[in-house]
């Protein structure tokens, strides 16, 4: 049986801890930041857990994330 292979946009974008959870980047970090006060652009920084219904579809792509 081949290896299966990662994809490659799931590769650069998410990490996964010990327990299996995806690690992810904050949302709304883009562009129009001006719009956002500077305590919710702290708040944004730095990376976040993933939901589990999402983290879900995630995993899928990651055959040896586990």
């Amino acid at each position: 049986m081949p290896k299966l292979k990662t994809k490659s946009s799931v590769k650069k974008r998410f990490r996964l801890t010990g327990t299996g959870k995806v690690i992810t980047a904050h949302a709304k970090k883009r562009h129009g930041m001006r719009k956002l006060s500077p305590q919710q652009r702290r708040a944004l920084r730095g990376t976040t857990t993933m939901s589990e219904c999402d983290a879900k579809i995630v995993r899928r792509f990651m055959p040896y994330g586990l």
